[in-house]
């Protein structure tokens, strides 16, 4: 990236919690990625007035302004289709916390609409950023897989504001389509005590070689963050994640990313790539979701 770039891309950035605050930290930081970017204001349901010294601005004036040519969203899960749309539709491009969306086929027409406006839509996976999956990535590289499991726990989510937990954990499920391809689906559970705060989905799936992955999300008061798994391949197995050092700037690498499609710099190739890998992830959260209602 050019140090002195001729132009700056003018952004907003939706919706200001936990992720919002730290992309409006990077953007005013002197980074090589940032340096293409000019914060111009900040949009929330809330009234704010200003966060950190950026202005508040409203929804209609981001969407309407000549200055503003690119969104961020990061807002709650279940906003996300509705932003995007609009910004697309007022021909912005967007960048966009996971998920993109709680449905298959709204991502998808939403991926037709940038399509249609030349514009970037880009969904932040950090997760395949982080240092744990540098290793993984290094780990099961050229190994015969025979069986696997991933286990994610945490502290309760609401459903009505995060979506299904197949779509809110959905970077649990891009981390094994990224190591082990295409997956399908063979059953999904969900066990829920709404008294408890309790939740716990169980998903099996196969890869393209009928190898067995079984993935589960389980939340409640208490529980820490923390993920599980076990990989067992013909040559050895993988049973949990040595420390493999700290998650430096995680959301700075996604901007660099985003910034590299804004000035044009990934191949179609790699883009159909993962716009391909995305719409499958959203796929198989969406076929998990209507299996575990199936049951109900």
């Amino acid at each position: 990236l050019n140090p002195y770039p001729e132009r700056k891309f003018g952004v907003v950035v939706v919706g200001v919690g936990r992720a919002g605050s730290v992309r409006i930290r990077d953007l005013r930081n002197p980074h090589p990625s940032s340096a293409f970017l000019n914060l111009i204001g900040f949009v929330s349901r809330r009234e704010l007035g200003s966060v950190e010294g950026v202005p508040q601005i409203s929804l209609e004036d981001a969407l309407s302004s000549q200055e503003v040519e690119v969104a961020y969203i990061c807002s709650e899960n279940s906003s996300h289709e509705d932003y995007i749309r609009q910004f697309l539709n007022a021909g912005k491009h967007v960048l966009v916390e996971y998920p993109m969306t709680l449905s298959w086929a709204a991502a998808r027409d939403l991926w037709d609409l940038a399509e249609q406006k030349g514009r970037v839509l880009h969904e932040e996976h950090v997760e395949l950023l982080m240092e744990e999956f540098a290793f993984l990535k290094k780990e099961v590289v050229g190994k015969d897989l025979l069986k696997g499991s991933l286990l994610f726990t945490a502290g309760p989510l609401e459903q009505e504001r995060f979506g299904f937990p197949a779509f809110s954990g959905i970077s649990r499920l891009t981390w094994l389509v990224s190591l082990f391809g295409e997956l399908s689906l063979v059953s999904a559970t969900l066990e829920q005590r709404k008294e408890d705060q309790y939740m716990k989905m169980t998903v099996c799936l196969e890869t393209e070689n009928k190898r067995p992955l079984t993935w589960i999300e389980e939340k409640a008061p208490g529980l820490k963050r923390n993920r599980h798994l076990s990989f067992h391949f013909k040559s050895g197995s993988l049973e949990n994640m040595p420390n493999v050092g700290v998650n430096k700037n995680i959301f700075l690498k996604d901007q660099n990313i985003f910034v590299q499609k804004l000035l044009g710099q990934f191949s179609e190739k790699e883009l159909a790539a993962e716009k391909k890998r995305i719409l499958h992830c959203l796929w198989l959260a969406e076929e998990i979701q209507k299996h575990c209602y199936s049951k109900e």
